[in-house]
């Protein structure tokens, strides 16, 4: 078995790049072509690049939060109730469409989706509205979820 294991491993990335040679845009980012990484990490033999950095989102605190964050204030009466994790899930899955339609990335799109919202601090745009007005050089949530997006790179 290890033997069986061990040749699937080594097929992956070939494949990988064969598959997204075939059914990608031409303006699609590769899988494996990119321009780099801030830091070498040894490759995985079962996911891509961008599978990782999906998987690395989905498992990490800052993901995890958005299920305490409120997306839109509602009187949340019955099973209603929208968090940031709620809109994630399901930017993510229209991301995934658009890219599908568009012949582009899909994990690449999908990770983005999955972390467009972790730097939005709580209360919605009224909490973003807020910190905006008390930090020196104000705050914008999409350029805080790159930094805790980098900080993640750092700690895997």
């Amino acid at each position: 078995m290890p033997e069986l294991a061990g040749r699937i491993a080594d097929a992956f990335a070939t494949r990988m790049r064969e598959v997204e040679e075939r059914t990608l845009s031409p303006q699609a980012v590769r899988s494996y072509e990119t321009r780099g990484r801030t830091r070498e990490e040894e490759e995985c033999l079962v996911r891509t690049p961008f599978q990782r950095d999906r998987d690395r989102i989905l498992h990490s605190k800052p993901f995890r939060r958005l299920k305490g964050k409120t997306q839109v204030f509602i009187d949340p009466a019955g099973d209603h109730y929208r968090t940031r994790m709620t809109h994630t899930l399901e930017t993510t899955g229209i991301a995934r469409v658009v890219a599908r339609a568009l012949a582009l990335n899909e994990d690449l799109a999908e990770a983005i989706g999955l972390g467009h919202d972790m730097g939005h601090p709580a209360f919605g745009h009224a909490g973003e509205d807020a910190l905006d007005r008390v930090l020196a050089g104000g705050f914008r949530h999409n350029e805080q979820s790159l930094r805790v997006v980098d900080l993640l790179d750092r700690l895997f």
